[in-house]
């Protein structure tokens, strides 16, 4: 498990604007939560730091949730949607689980705000062209899809491609692979439906639209 945010980092965190997620601290602690993933740089001058959606979700305390009797808990680390697949992860529909992923969508629109130069939040941002699997499969889990568990058959599985700015979407039923279409496309991403040469088995490849 990825540790938390050590206290100056919290502070930081904490002490970022409540709207737009701009941080401000020393260049040490700002390069230190970048590293992490909880922030990110912005490209154009002057360079100010913001939240990343893992940071949004640390900052409004998703962690420090108190869980109902019989909940598992929800990660003290940074947040990562689910791809798909995973040997261990958090159940998707219990309360904690819902509540991250909740607050880690409402992160990624607010950071498509401030980082889109035309501010829109219908389409992808910089962070989510160089984290592709994590933004797609955040906006299926966000949308309620259910991901895949190991060893089994059924759920989506996000997966990279060799194709630059594409994802691969896997999802054995073929209602529920339309459905992932439906919700891509919907967050802003460009969905084509192809056949695997081999099996022939269906599935979508998914780009961030640009416009």
């Amino acid at each position: 498990m990825t540790r938390p945010p050590t206290a100056a980092q919290r502070s930081v965190i904490d002490a970022a604007d409540p709207v737009t997620g701009r941080l401000r601290g020393t260049e040490a602690q700002l390069a230190a939560l970048v590293k992490r993933g909880l922030a990110f740089r912005h490209p154009r001058p002057p360079h100010d730091h913001f939240l990343t959606p893992e940071g949004h979700r640390v900052r409004q305390g998703v962690t420090g949730t108190p869980e109902p009797a019989g909940e598992a808990p929800a990660s003290a680390g940074v947040f990562a949607a689910r791809v798909g697949g995973e040997a261990t992860a958090p159940e998707t529909g219990r309360p904690a689980r819902r509540r991250e992923v909740h607050s880690a969508w409402q992160g990624l629109v607010e950071l498509r705000r401030m980082t889109n130069p035309d501010g829109a939040t219908d389409r992808p941002c910089g962070w989510e062209r160089t984290h592709l699997a994590q933004a797609a499969a955040l906006a299926l889990e966000a949308a309620g899809h259910q991901p895949a568990v190991q060893g089994s058959e059924g759920g989506y599985r996000v997966r990279t491609t060799p194709q630059p700015e594409a994802v691969a979407v896997h999802e054995p039923d073929g209602e529920a692979l339309r459905a992932c279409a439906a919700t891509l496309e919907g967050a802003g991403w460009q969905v084509s439906d192809h056949r695997e040469p081999r099996t022939g088995n269906r599935y979508l490849l998914a780009s961030p639209r640009r416009a």
